[in-house]
């Protein structure tokens, strides 16, 4: 069976996620139904994060096995197409062959997170739902100050969801930037080979704490160093996360 990589942008809003579930709509079963009913038989994706509930991506990527050698350009357009009659909001950005030893979720090298906060009185209309809503000023050479304090290899015990399935908390962030994209925006940039459960969401509200003057950088070491969930600051919103790239 022919095996074919996706590269997928989607808005997270009206999914539980990417991972298929029993009684909610996920990117995962969309996207399955789609290729499903073009190919004429069943199918499983296999993706290369398992994005939470209301969080975006612009350059996820999954592996599907299909019965029949379908033209890469066929497979897009087919799936797209139905994507769009069904009014989901996925689009299939590129479709290439692949080896069969190729899976999206192991052998990927680096992921690319980006998470987005508007940072302004006003209520936000178009960028509602994509981005964290911020009214307060924030300081965002602190945030980026602070964040460097995260970057590394470090027992996130206390960045991760109670919920995390992950055998070990201990992982490298290799890149943790906060950068000022305009008068209103503010990114936070993170850069791992792997994340834990809620992690980036975990990280940034922590950093927002210190934009907000309401946390120091050594504030923000002694909760790294808890080791305790209970010493996390705020968890972002879903809304202004966004999958970015995965590198193989």
């Amino acid at each position: 069976m022919p095996r074919y990589k996706l590269t997928i942008e989607y808005d997270g809003t009206p999914y539980y996620g990417w991972q298929r579930q029993n009684d909610f709509i996920s990117v995962q079963q969309a996207l399955e139904e789609a290729v499903a009913q073009f190919a004429r038989h069943e199918v499983t994706l296999f993706g290369a994060g398992r994005t939470d509930t209301g969080v975006h991506a612009r350059g996820q990527v999954a592996h599907v096995d299909l019965e029949k050698n379908w033209k890469p350009e066929k497979v897009q357009e087919a799936t797209n197409g139905i994507l769009k009659l069904t009014d989901q909001p996925i689009s299939v950005l590129g479709v290439e062959t692949v080896d069969d030893d190729f899976d999206a979720r192991f052998s990927a090298k680096v992921r690319h997170y980006r998470y987005r906060i508007i940072n302004r009185r006003a209520p936000l209309t178009v960028d509602l739902g994509l981005a964290w809503h911020v009214r307060h000023p924030l300081d965002v050479e602190k945030m980026h100050d602070a964040a460097q304090a995260l970057v590394g290899k470090h027992d996130f015990t206390t960045f991760r969801s109670t919920d995390c399935q992950a055998k070990s908390p201990i992982r490298t962030v290799d890149k943790l930037d906060v950068v000022r994209v305009s008068d209103t925006e503010i990114d936070c940039v993170c850069v791992s080979r792997s994340f834990l459960h809620n992690q980036v969401r975990s990280m940034v509200g922590s950093l927002k704490m210190v934009g907000g003057g309401k946390w120091s950088k050594d504030d923000l070491i002694a909760a790294r160093d808890a080791l305790d969930r209970k010493a996390c600051g705020q968890v972002a919103p879903a809304c202004g996360l966004y999958l970015e790239r995965v590198d193989y």
